[in-house]
């Protein structure tokens, strides 16, 4: 009996709880990253996720959505600071190089292909006037997201055909 009473008394240490590793105000960054570590088998999990799904306005309420991992996979942090990669290798095509901007060197750069406002009056005009095709009018060209330059590039990318 006193072996027993002895057993009980000893405490008994809990695991530890999830640590929060990163706070994100919108949902699709917070999705972001906890792919980045689940593809580096990394185990975690979104808090608050939901009520910032069903109405984005809370995010500041809650404090935005948070990003949990177990405290000894702290250091899988590193993961989601690394930059871009300048150039990699695929498989069966060769070196892909990332592109960038020629004024500001970033990499936030995006493909325009079509010119969206033409594209959706004239797709307005066709509908109203019974026309049967519209008409789609590209414009190939880079836009850089950091700096607002905007250039031409003769390389058709990857995909693309004329």
């Amino acid at each position: 009996m006193v072996a027993l009473q002895e057993r009980s008394a000893a405490p008994m240490a809990e695991p530890p709880g999830p640590v929060t590793l990163r706070r994100y105000r919108d949902l699709p960054d917070a999705l972001l990253a906890k792919s980045i570590l689940d593809s580096a088998a990394v185990e975690c999990f979104l808090a608050d996720e939901n009520i910032v799904r069903m109405n984005w306005l809370l995010s500041n309420l809650v404090g935005g959505v948070k990003l949990w991992i177990r405290p000894e996979d702290v250091d899988a942090a590193q993961l989601l600071d690394q930059g871009f990669v300048e150039s990699f290798v695929v498989q069966g095509v060769g070196e892909y190089k990332q592109p960038r901007c020629p004024n500001c060197q970033s990499f936030e750069v995006s493909y325009r292909g079509l010119r969206r406002r033409l594209a959706y009056t004239s797709i307005l005009g066709t509908w109203m006037a019974g026309i049967v095709p519209p008409i789609r009018i590209h414009h190939r060209g880079w836009n850089c997201r950091a700096c607002g330059y905007s250039w031409e590039e003769i390389k058709e990318p990857p995909g693309e055909t004329p």
